[in-house]
């Protein structure tokens, strides 16, 4: 019996690319409990505060330079609360972000603990606007990633930073907890 080969499967367009960026964010909790979050002024939505991390730098030291450009302020960095990889389009683009979240605390006599806010900062030629946030108004926010909204509102881990696969896109959002990181 002769049997002929199978055709050669269509051929599908390429992916666009996945655009990949290491950052580093502060989950700035006060005494109250309350977060500090962040937004372009143009945005919904809104995000810890931290940015990218330069070639070269910590994560502790692109979180200081990042509220110290942007706000103009510093807290004292605390513990490696997650570790996240988040999956997400903006504007058009993919992307794979490396996150490393650190917990922090306003240092006494700062912006953060002097005044309520919200706060003004800059992003290059933008707007940013800093604010803190009660825990149970979180689950309200276009937090982004989402999984902050309930993560956030635990407190934190003492089993050690927590490693989180996040994807708005391209399938359906997410999130897969797997098992805290511990390095003792």
């Amino acid at each position: 019996m002769t049997t002929t080969p199978a055709a050669p499967p269509a051929s599908r367009p390429a992916p666009p690319p996945i655009r990949t960026r290491q950052r580093a964010a502060a989950v700035v909790r006060r005494a109250d409990g309350q977060v500090l979050l962040h937004r372009l002024e143009r945005d919904t939505f809104w995000a810890l505060p931290g940015g990218a991390i330069e070639p070269g730098e910590s994560a502790s030291e692109a979180i200081a330079r990042e509220l110290h450009e942007e706000l103009d302020t510093a807290v004292a960095l605390g513990n490696l609360a997650f570790v996240v990889e988040n999956f997400f389009c903006h504007a058009g683009d993919s992307y794979h972000e490396i996150g490393l979240y650190l917990h922090a605390t306003p240092l006494p006599g700062s912006l953060l603990a002097a005044s309520d806010g919200p706060y003004e900062g800059v992003e290059g030629n933008q707007t940013l606007i800093f604010a803190w946030f009660p825990l149970h108004e979180l689950a309200a926010l276009d937090l982004r990633p989402a999984f902050l909204r309930s993560a956030l509102a635990e407190p934190p881990s003492s089993a050690g930073a927590l490693h989180i696969v996040h994807r708005d896109a391209p399938q359906p959002a997410s999130a897969i907890v797997d098992t805290p990181l511990s390095f003792s």
